[in-house]
Protein backbone atom coordinates (compact mmCIF):
# COMPACT_ATOMS: atom_id res chain seq x y z
CA UNK A 1 0.00 0.00 0.00
CA UNK A 2 1.11 3.31 -0.88
CA UNK A 3 2.47 5.89 2.11
CA UNK A 4 -0.75 8.34 2.73
CA UNK A 5 -0.10 11.53 0.45
CA UNK A 6 -1.27 15.44 2.21
CA UNK A 7 -2.78 17.72 -0.68
CA UNK A 8 -3.65 20.94 0.25
CA UNK A 9 -6.96 21.85 -1.66
CA UNK A 10 -8.08 25.56 -2.30
CA UNK A 11 -11.81 26.38 -3.33
CA UNK A 12 -14.24 29.08 -4.03
CA UNK A 13 -16.38 30.47 -1.41
CA UNK A 14 -19.46 32.67 -1.68
CA UNK A 15 -20.22 34.85 0.66
CA UNK A 16 -22.42 34.61 2.37
CA UNK A 17 -23.21 30.96 1.90
CA UNK A 18 -26.90 30.83 1.62
CA UNK A 19 -26.94 27.15 1.26
CA UNK A 20 -24.50 26.71 4.08
CA UNK A 21 -26.66 28.91 6.43
CA UNK A 22 -29.81 27.41 5.96
CA UNK A 23 -28.01 23.81 6.65
CA UNK A 24 -26.83 25.69 9.88
CA UNK A 25 -29.50 26.99 11.38
CA UNK A 26 -31.69 24.02 10.75
CA UNK A 27 -29.42 22.36 12.93
CA UNK A 28 -27.20 24.53 15.20
CA UNK A 29 -26.62 21.40 17.27
CA UNK A 30 -24.59 20.50 14.84
CA UNK A 31 -22.65 23.64 13.28
CA UNK A 32 -18.87 24.62 13.48
CA UNK A 33 -16.31 24.62 16.07
CA UNK A 34 -15.66 28.22 15.57
CA UNK A 35 -13.12 29.95 18.01
CA UNK A 36 -12.69 33.21 19.08
CA UNK A 37 -9.53 34.74 21.15
CA UNK A 38 -11.82 37.77 22.61
CA UNK A 39 -12.54 39.41 26.07
CA UNK A 40 -14.51 42.65 26.17
CA UNK A 41 -17.99 43.15 24.75
CA UNK A 42 -17.19 43.78 20.75
CA UNK A 43 -18.19 40.78 19.93
CA UNK A 44 -21.44 40.24 22.31
CA UNK A 45 -23.95 41.28 19.29
CA UNK A 46 -22.14 38.81 17.18
CA UNK A 47 -22.21 36.03 19.75
CA UNK A 48 -25.94 36.60 20.17
CA UNK A 49 -26.50 35.49 16.54
CA UNK A 50 -23.98 33.05 16.17
CA UNK A 51 -25.61 31.30 18.55
CA UNK A 52 -28.59 30.68 16.18
CA UNK A 53 -26.20 29.18 13.78
CA UNK A 54 -24.06 26.72 15.81
CA UNK A 55 -23.85 25.74 19.52
CA UNK A 56 -20.30 24.93 19.40
CA UNK A 57 -18.66 27.95 19.23
CA UNK A 58 -15.84 28.63 21.84
CA UNK A 59 -14.65 31.32 23.15
CA UNK A 60 -11.37 31.70 24.77
CA UNK A 61 -11.53 34.53 27.31
CA UNK A 62 -8.69 37.09 28.93
CA UNK A 63 -8.96 36.85 32.39
CA UNK A 64 -6.56 40.02 32.99
CA UNK A 65 -9.14 43.16 32.83
CA UNK A 66 -8.31 45.46 36.24
CA UNK A 67 -11.48 48.11 35.55
CA UNK A 68 -14.85 48.36 35.90
CA UNK A 69 -16.91 45.89 38.50
CA UNK A 70 -14.23 43.10 38.45
CA UNK A 71 -11.60 45.28 39.82
CA UNK A 72 -13.39 45.34 43.20
CA UNK A 73 -13.61 41.57 43.26
CA UNK A 74 -10.19 41.12 41.94
CA UNK A 75 -9.14 43.83 44.89
CA UNK A 76 -10.73 41.46 47.82
CA UNK A 77 -10.41 38.12 46.26
CA UNK A 78 -7.21 38.24 44.64
CA UNK A 79 -8.84 36.09 41.53
CA UNK A 80 -8.68 36.70 38.16
CA UNK A 81 -10.79 39.26 36.28
CA UNK A 82 -14.78 37.84 35.96
CA UNK A 83 -16.64 40.14 34.06
CA UNK A 84 -16.05 39.44 30.60
CA UNK A 85 -16.73 35.90 31.05
CA UNK A 86 -19.78 36.57 32.56
CA UNK A 87 -20.66 38.99 29.49
CA UNK A 88 -19.79 36.25 26.94
CA UNK A 89 -21.76 33.87 29.17
CA UNK A 90 -24.97 35.80 28.79
CA UNK A 91 -24.79 36.78 25.52
CA UNK A 92 -24.50 32.77 24.08
CA UNK A 93 -27.43 31.90 26.85
CA UNK A 94 -30.35 30.39 25.90
CA UNK A 95 -32.79 33.35 25.63
CA UNK A 96 -36.26 30.95 24.61
CA UNK A 97 -38.31 29.69 27.53
CA UNK A 98 -35.77 26.74 27.74
CA UNK A 99 -33.36 28.56 29.04
CA UNK A 100 -34.44 29.38 32.37
CA UNK A 101 -35.44 33.39 31.93
CA UNK A 102 -35.63 33.73 35.57
CA UNK A 103 -32.18 32.77 36.08
CA UNK A 104 -30.98 35.09 32.97
CA UNK A 105 -32.63 37.96 34.87
CA UNK A 106 -31.03 37.04 38.26
CA UNK A 107 -27.47 36.42 36.37
CA UNK A 108 -27.89 40.27 34.50
CA UNK A 109 -28.85 42.05 37.39
CA UNK A 110 -27.11 44.83 39.15
CA UNK A 111 -27.93 46.57 42.53
CA UNK A 112 -28.60 50.01 42.23
CA UNK A 113 -25.61 52.40 42.21
CA UNK A 114 -27.93 55.32 44.76
CA UNK A 115 -28.90 53.35 47.60
CA UNK A 116 -27.02 52.83 50.97
CA UNK A 117 -25.16 50.79 51.64
CA UNK A 118 -26.76 48.77 54.53
CA UNK A 119 -29.74 48.26 51.84
CA UNK A 120 -28.27 46.51 49.43
CA UNK A 121 -26.26 44.78 51.92
CA UNK A 122 -29.94 43.18 53.25
CA UNK A 123 -30.76 42.67 49.65
CA UNK A 124 -27.94 40.50 49.21
CA UNK A 125 -28.80 38.23 52.33
CA UNK A 126 -32.17 37.94 51.29
CA UNK A 127 -30.38 36.45 48.01
CA UNK A 128 -28.61 34.33 49.79
CA UNK A 129 -32.00 32.78 51.75
CA UNK A 130 -33.65 32.56 48.63
CA UNK A 131 -35.87 34.85 50.00
CA UNK A 132 -35.55 37.92 47.17
CA UNK A 133 -37.92 38.00 45.01
CA UNK A 134 -35.02 37.41 41.58
CA UNK A 135 -34.56 34.03 43.92
CA UNK A 136 -38.12 33.08 44.92
CA UNK A 137 -38.87 32.99 41.52
CA UNK A 138 -36.25 29.99 40.25
CA UNK A 139 -37.06 26.68 41.78
CA UNK A 140 -34.78 23.83 42.86
CA UNK A 141 -32.41 22.33 42.77
CA UNK A 142 -31.13 25.72 40.54
CA UNK A 143 -32.33 27.98 43.25
CA UNK A 144 -30.46 26.00 46.06
CA UNK A 145 -27.02 25.41 43.69
CA UNK A 146 -27.47 29.75 42.96
CA UNK A 147 -27.92 30.54 46.92
CA UNK A 148 -25.10 28.09 47.63
CA UNK A 149 -22.93 30.26 45.70
CA UNK A 150 -23.68 33.60 46.68
CA UNK A 151 -23.66 32.33 50.49
CA UNK A 152 -19.75 31.47 50.11
CA UNK A 153 -19.25 35.23 48.43
CA UNK A 154 -21.00 36.69 50.97
CA UNK A 155 -18.89 34.73 53.74
CA UNK A 156 -15.97 35.57 52.01
CA UNK A 157 -17.42 38.76 51.54
CA UNK A 158 -14.95 42.05 53.42
CA UNK A 159 -17.19 44.34 55.48
CA UNK A 160 -15.90 47.61 52.92
CA UNK A 161 -16.80 45.56 49.84
CA UNK A 162 -18.86 48.28 47.59
CA UNK A 163 -21.98 46.84 46.66
CA UNK A 164 -22.81 49.21 44.33
CA UNK A 165 -23.51 48.35 40.56
CA UNK A 166 -21.94 45.04 41.20
CA UNK A 167 -23.44 42.61 38.58
CA UNK A 168 -25.22 39.61 40.60
CA UNK A 169 -23.94 37.11 37.89
CA UNK A 170 -20.62 37.94 38.84
CA UNK A 171 -21.22 37.97 42.46
CA UNK A 172 -22.52 34.03 42.18
CA UNK A 173 -19.29 33.46 39.74
CA UNK A 174 -17.24 34.82 42.38
CA UNK A 175 -18.76 32.58 45.14
CA UNK A 176 -18.61 29.41 42.77
CA UNK A 177 -14.57 30.54 42.24
CA UNK A 178 -14.08 30.53 46.21
CA UNK A 179 -16.44 27.44 46.49
CA UNK A 180 -14.22 25.35 44.36
CA UNK A 181 -10.86 26.27 45.65
CA UNK A 182 -10.28 28.93 43.65
CA UNK A 183 -10.55 27.39 39.99
CA UNK A 184 -12.80 28.88 37.05
CA UNK A 185 -13.75 25.74 35.59
CA UNK A 186 -16.56 24.29 37.98
CA UNK A 187 -18.29 27.34 38.44
CA UNK A 188 -18.18 28.48 34.47
CA UNK A 189 -19.77 25.05 33.76
CA UNK A 190 -22.40 25.19 36.36
CA UNK A 191 -23.46 28.79 35.09
CA UNK A 192 -23.75 27.90 31.33
CA UNK A 193 -25.89 24.89 32.48
CA UNK A 194 -28.49 27.55 34.65
CA UNK A 195 -28.40 29.53 31.56
CA UNK A 196 -28.22 26.88 28.92
CA UNK A 197 -24.95 28.21 27.07
CA UNK A 198 -25.12 27.59 23.74
CA UNK A 199 -21.64 27.58 23.03
CA UNK A 200 -18.07 26.88 25.09
CA UNK A 201 -16.82 29.88 27.14
CA UNK A 202 -13.83 29.54 29.13
CA UNK A 203 -10.74 31.78 30.46
CA UNK A 204 -7.92 31.33 28.69
CA UNK A 205 -5.85 30.79 32.03
CA UNK A 206 -6.99 30.42 35.77
CA UNK A 207 -4.00 32.71 37.31
CA UNK A 208 -4.55 35.66 39.02
CA UNK A 209 -2.36 37.94 36.64
CA UNK A 210 -2.40 41.67 35.38
CA UNK A 211 -1.54 43.50 31.57
CA UNK A 212 1.77 45.58 31.72
CA UNK A 213 3.35 47.02 28.79
CA UNK A 214 6.33 48.62 27.72
CA UNK A 215 6.04 51.96 25.14
CA UNK A 216 8.03 53.10 22.75
CA UNK A 217 8.96 56.63 25.08
CA UNK A 218 10.15 54.33 27.55
CA UNK A 219 7.71 54.28 29.86
CA UNK A 220 5.95 51.10 31.46
CA UNK A 221 2.47 51.22 32.35
CA UNK A 222 0.88 48.17 34.70
CA UNK A 223 -2.45 47.92 34.35
CA UNK A 224 -5.03 46.81 31.88
CA UNK A 225 -7.38 49.61 32.93
CA UNK A 226 -4.67 52.42 32.56
CA UNK A 227 -4.04 51.28 28.72
CA UNK A 228 -7.40 51.34 27.13
CA UNK A 229 -8.30 54.90 27.33
CA UNK A 230 -11.56 54.53 29.46
CA UNK A 231 -11.06 54.65 32.87
CA UNK A 232 -7.97 57.04 32.52
CA UNK A 233 -6.15 59.17 29.65
CA UNK A 234 -5.39 57.57 26.37
CA UNK A 235 -2.02 56.32 25.85
CA UNK A 236 0.35 59.36 23.97
CA UNK A 237 3.23 56.56 23.07
CA UNK A 238 2.92 53.40 21.02
CA UNK A 239 3.30 50.41 22.77
CA UNK A 240 6.30 47.99 22.38
CA UNK A 241 5.72 45.32 23.99
CA UNK A 242 2.54 43.78 26.17
CA UNK A 243 3.12 41.09 28.75
CA UNK A 244 1.97 39.71 31.74
CA UNK A 245 2.59 40.69 35.68
CA UNK A 246 1.75 39.60 39.06
CA UNK A 247 1.76 42.77 40.60
CA UNK A 248 -1.31 45.17 39.48
CA UNK A 249 0.47 48.56 40.05
CA UNK A 250 4.02 47.88 39.15
CA UNK A 251 5.49 45.57 36.47
CA UNK A 252 6.62 42.33 37.60
CA UNK A 253 7.24 39.73 34.50
CA UNK A 254 4.66 36.79 35.16
CA UNK A 255 4.39 33.87 32.87
CA UNK A 256 1.15 31.80 32.52
CA UNK A 257 0.27 28.36 30.86
CA UNK A 258 -2.59 27.50 28.85
CA UNK A 259 -4.08 24.08 30.51
CA UNK A 260 -3.63 20.71 27.56
CA UNK A 261 -7.61 20.25 27.18
CA UNK A 262 -7.39 23.83 26.25
CA UNK A 263 -5.21 23.21 23.98
CA UNK A 264 -6.41 20.09 22.45
CA UNK A 265 -10.07 22.48 22.57
CA UNK A 266 -7.98 24.87 20.03
CA UNK A 267 -6.31 22.29 18.08
CA UNK A 268 -10.60 20.85 17.29
CA UNK A 269 -11.46 24.26 15.91
CA UNK A 270 -12.94 24.81 12.64
CA UNK A 271 -12.41 28.23 12.02
CA UNK A 272 -9.87 30.78 14.07
CA UNK A 273 -11.27 34.27 14.83
CA UNK A 274 -8.84 37.55 15.85
CA UNK A 275 -11.72 39.14 16.50
CA UNK A 276 -12.40 43.28 16.70
CA UNK A 277 -11.98 44.81 20.54
CA UNK A 278 -9.06 46.30 22.39
CA UNK A 279 -6.14 45.84 19.99
CA UNK A 280 -3.18 44.66 23.21
CA UNK A 281 -5.99 44.22 26.14
CA UNK A 282 -8.64 41.71 24.64
CA UNK A 283 -6.61 40.98 21.69
CA UNK A 284 -3.07 40.32 22.11
CA UNK A 285 -3.65 39.50 25.64
CA UNK A 286 -5.58 36.40 24.75
CA UNK A 287 -2.45 35.23 23.08
CA UNK A 288 0.38 35.68 25.81
CA UNK A 289 0.12 32.76 27.76
CA UNK A 290 2.52 29.97 26.91
CA UNK A 291 0.68 27.00 24.65
CA UNK A 292 -1.46 29.38 23.27
CA UNK A 293 0.27 30.36 19.73
CA UNK A 294 1.57 27.02 19.50
CA UNK A 295 -1.71 25.20 19.43
CA UNK A 296 -3.08 27.60 16.49
CA UNK A 297 0.07 26.56 14.71
CA UNK A 298 -0.94 22.61 15.16
CA UNK A 299 -4.63 23.76 14.31
CA UNK A 300 -5.55 22.99 10.54
CA UNK A 301 -7.90 25.38 9.77
CA UNK A 302 -8.81 28.92 8.45
CA UNK A 303 -7.31 31.75 10.93
CA UNK A 304 -8.94 35.19 10.43
CA UNK A 305 -8.27 38.29 11.35
CA UNK A 306 -10.80 41.26 11.80
CA UNK A 307 -9.49 44.63 12.37
CA UNK A 308 -11.02 47.06 14.66
CA UNK A 309 -12.99 50.09 13.10
CA UNK A 310 -12.83 53.91 13.71
CA UNK A 311 -9.89 54.51 16.83
CA UNK A 312 -8.54 52.48 18.87
CA UNK A 313 -6.71 53.94 21.83
CA UNK A 314 -4.43 51.46 21.95
CA UNK A 315 -3.27 50.95 18.34
CA UNK A 316 -1.71 54.54 18.58
CA UNK A 317 0.65 55.23 15.58
CA UNK A 318 -0.26 51.72 14.10
CA UNK A 319 -1.12 51.73 10.19
CA UNK A 320 -3.33 48.40 9.38
CA UNK A 321 -0.41 46.54 8.09
CA UNK A 322 1.12 47.16 11.34
CA UNK A 323 -1.38 45.92 13.34
CA UNK A 324 -1.05 42.68 10.78
CA UNK A 325 2.58 41.86 11.23
CA UNK A 326 2.38 42.85 15.21
CA UNK A 327 -0.54 40.29 15.85
CA UNK A 328 2.04 37.43 13.32
CA UNK A 329 5.21 38.95 16.08
CA UNK A 330 2.96 37.62 18.84
CA UNK A 331 1.40 34.76 17.06
CA UNK A 332 5.29 33.65 16.53
CA UNK A 333 6.45 34.49 20.08
CA UNK A 334 5.37 31.08 21.70
CA UNK A 335 6.27 29.07 18.06
CA UNK A 336 10.27 28.30 18.83
CA UNK A 337 10.05 25.91 15.55
CA UNK A 338 9.72 28.80 12.44
CA UNK A 339 6.48 28.56 11.04
CA UNK A 340 4.81 29.75 8.31
CA UNK A 341 2.95 32.52 8.70
CA UNK A 342 0.11 30.69 7.09
CA UNK A 343 -0.04 28.21 10.17
CA UNK A 344 -0.99 31.67 12.36
CA UNK A 345 -3.12 34.02 9.84
CA UNK A 346 -4.50 33.14 6.70
CA UNK A 347 -7.20 36.11 6.32
CA UNK A 348 -7.77 39.87 6.76
CA UNK A 349 -11.40 40.49 6.43
CA UNK A 350 -12.47 44.43 6.00
CA UNK A 351 -15.06 46.25 4.49
CA UNK A 352 -12.70 48.90 2.59
CA UNK A 353 -15.68 50.14 1.12
CA UNK A 354 -17.92 51.62 4.22
CA UNK A 355 -15.39 50.84 6.65
CA UNK A 356 -13.43 53.73 8.60
CA UNK A 357 -9.85 51.69 9.51
CA UNK A 358 -6.36 52.80 10.55
CA UNK A 359 -5.29 52.85 6.98
CA UNK A 360 -5.66 51.01 3.75
CA UNK A 361 -3.72 48.13 3.59
CA UNK A 362 -1.24 47.08 0.85
CA UNK A 363 -2.24 44.03 -0.99
CA UNK A 364 1.30 43.37 -1.79
CA UNK A 365 2.61 43.67 1.18
CA UNK A 366 -0.21 41.01 2.59
CA UNK A 367 0.95 39.23 -0.85
CA UNK A 368 4.76 38.83 0.77
CA UNK A 369 2.88 37.36 4.31
CA UNK A 370 1.43 35.36 2.53
CA UNK A 371 -1.92 36.60 3.95
CA UNK A 372 -5.32 37.12 1.81
CA UNK A 373 -7.17 40.32 2.09
CA UNK A 374 -11.39 39.47 2.02
CA UNK A 375 -13.31 42.51 1.59
CA UNK A 376 -16.67 42.05 1.99
CA UNK A 377 -19.43 43.88 2.83
CA UNK A 378 -19.29 43.48 7.09
CA UNK A 379 -21.42 47.06 7.42
CA UNK A 380 -24.96 47.76 7.25
CA UNK A 381 -26.65 50.90 7.04
CA UNK A 382 -28.26 50.47 10.37
CA UNK A 383 -24.63 49.26 11.89
CA UNK A 384 -22.15 52.10 10.47
CA UNK A 385 -19.89 53.17 11.67
CA UNK A 386 -19.87 49.65 13.30
CA UNK A 387 -19.73 45.98 11.88
CA UNK A 388 -23.05 44.51 11.55
CA UNK A 389 -23.21 41.33 13.54
CA UNK A 390 -25.68 39.19 11.05
CA UNK A 391 -23.31 40.16 8.23
CA UNK A 392 -19.80 39.40 10.31
CA UNK A 393 -21.42 36.24 11.62
CA UNK A 394 -22.85 34.97 8.30
CA UNK A 395 -19.39 35.95 6.88
CA UNK A 396 -17.72 33.54 9.28
CA UNK A 397 -19.93 30.72 9.39
CA UNK A 398 -19.11 30.93 5.29
CA UNK A 399 -15.81 30.51 5.79
CA UNK A 400 -16.09 27.35 7.78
Amino acid sequence: MPAPTTVSITHSVQLPDRVKLSRYLKAPELGPRILFFSGGTALTDTSRVIKRYTHNSIHLVTPFDSGGSSAKLRQAFAMPSIGDLRSRLIALADENITGHPEVYELFTYRFPADQPASELLARLDLMAKGKDPLLAAISNPMRRLIRNQLGYFREAMPDDFDLRGASTGNLILAGGYLNNHKHLDPIIFLFSKLVNVQGTVLAVVNDDLHLAADLEDGHCVTGQHRLTGKEVAPLTSPVSRLFLSSNPDKPVPAKAEMRKKYQRLVQQAELICYPPGSFYTSLVASLLPTGVCSSIAATDCPKVYIPNLGKDPEQIGMSLERCVQTLLDYLHADNTQKTPNGKLLNFVLIDSKRGKYPSTISSPVMQELGIRVIDTQLISRQSAPYYDAELLASTLLSLT
